[in-house]
């Protein structure tokens, strides 16, 4: 008994130093971000791979491998997927999707979504299969390829919707239409990356993809029928009073956040989108979402989220490419899958009607990638898909279009005409 928690003191003792030295780094690193005029989130990226190996760990190993103890990393990978289940309830809960109930929105959310899913999937496989040969030798070309298409199309909804709570967007259409558009991309981006991690290890069949997405419309039409009446009854049984939620009424809805993440990952997609869905229930009851966000939104904000950002930044090594075409190809791809989002985009939300101003800028907000990206890099990686100097690349062009955003953004909007005089502090 004495040794198990002797045991259990190191790996709190080792999760701690960890926990310390991660959230003064994402702050301080946040802080010079924003004074750049760069959100939040951005300097909480770029704190994660000066913490990993490409920096601390490659300037000091001993200190590195002193504090990144893999005692506590365990520990600390759970954490950071909690904070962003709870992130993206907020980001659920905060966005007016009334904006949707215009012809012109939906119909703006629809064709974005089509576009900044197909033409990156396209323009990615034709890159892998044209890269295959002199990226990637000895890896089956087929499933590289897949991956990289999944990479090119991925839109990161907890790094997009904190650059627009950051930016005040979250009550605009352009806010509302590109966060919409990239949680659907997302789905389809994690559901067509379910299928290829199958099809790699010879477990993909087509019955079992078809019932996983029945399932989410299934899930989806519950909460709509179902859940929405019980957060009504809920919220009337325990309103929210002085600003305060009710501690019963915030102990149910953790577990309501939790339990829907439970059931999206059982169907085969990340727990996160549990937390969303949730997060979509609330956002008619603004008295609630305004007291959630001052009570437990600032928490998950300075705690868990620099807790994700920087963990996964630890396992990235950006130092790997060392040639000059090893550059060239790095910027073919950063290139390949700047434009292969921001163009069909552009030309989408035109078509539906947005303004060039607007459509620029949903442009913008679509081509960010951030660490969710990462994730996907990392499956493919761990697999054997995705090669070492390949997965480099791409993980430059994920943090590349990410910190590319806010200021190219904030200079096609002009600022003052769609954001407050300043910006939401994290």
């Amino acid at each position: 008994m004495t040794n198990s928690v002797h045991q259990v003191e190191e790996v709190l003792v080792a999760t701690l130093v960890q926990v310390i030295v991660i959230i003064l780094a994402a702050r301080a690193a946040g802080n010079a971000a924003t004074a750049l005029r760069q959100p939040r989130v951005v300097g909480e990226i770029v704190a994660g791979l000066i913490l990993g190996p490409s920096c601390f760990g490659f300037l000091f190993p001993e200190a590195s491998a002193a504090i990144f103890d893999p005692l506590g990393m365990p520990v600390i990978q759970i954490l950071s997927q909690i904070g962003l289940i709870l992130l993206m309830f907020q980001i659920g809960s905060d966005f007016d999707f009334g904006h949707l109930r215009t012809p012109r929105n939906r119909q703006a959310t629809i064709l974005i979504a089509i576009s900044s899913i197909a033409a990156p999937l396209g323009v990615g496989g034709l890159l892998g299969y044209l890269t295959a040969p002199i990226l990637a030798p000895g890896v089956d070309p087929l499933i590289y390829s897949l991956f990289l298409s999944v990479a090119f199309s991925i839109t990161a909804v907890p790094v997009l919707g904190r650059i627009l709570r950051e930016y005040a967007l979250t009550q605009t259409d352009i806010g509302v239409i590109s966060i919409s558009a990239a949680a659907v991309n997302d789905v389809v981006g994690w559901t067509l990356l379910a299928a290829i991690a199958a099809l790699a290890s010879a477990q993909f069949t087509l019955g079992g993809s078809g019932l996983q997405i029945l399932g989410l419309i299934a899930l989806a039409a519950v909460l709509r029928l179902f859940g929405r009446p019980l957060v009504d009854r809920l919220l009337r049984a325990m309103p929210v009073a002085d600003g305060q939620v009710p501690p019963q009424l915030m102990v149910i809805v953790l577990a309501l956040i939790f339990m829907a993440g439970i059931a999206t990952q059982k169907l085969g997609v990340f727990t996160i989108f549990g937390g969303f869905l949730l997060g979509l229930l609330f956002h008619r009851h603004r008295d609630f979402v305004d007291a959630w966000q001052r009570q437990l939104g600032q928490f998950v904000l300075v705690f868990f989220l620099p807790i994700f950002f920087t963990y996964t930044g630890l396992g990235t090594n950006i130092a790997g490419l060392d040639t000059a075409t090893d550059l060239a190809w790095c910027a073919a791809i950063f290139t390949a899958a700047t434009l292969s989002k921001v163009l069909p985009v552009y030309a989408a939300s035109r078509i539906a009607g947005l303004d060039a101003v607007q459509s620029t800028a949903t442009g913008l907000l679509m081509n960010t990638r951030g660490l969710m990206e990462l994730i996907v890099l990392n499956i493919g990686f761990s697999l054997g898909f995705i090669p070492q100097d390949v997965f480099t690349m791409l993980v430059i062009m994920a943090v590349g279009t990410t910190m590319m955003t806010g200021p190219l953004v904030r200079r096609a909007l002009h600022l003052s005409k769609y954001r407050s005089s300043a910006m939401i502090e994290a």
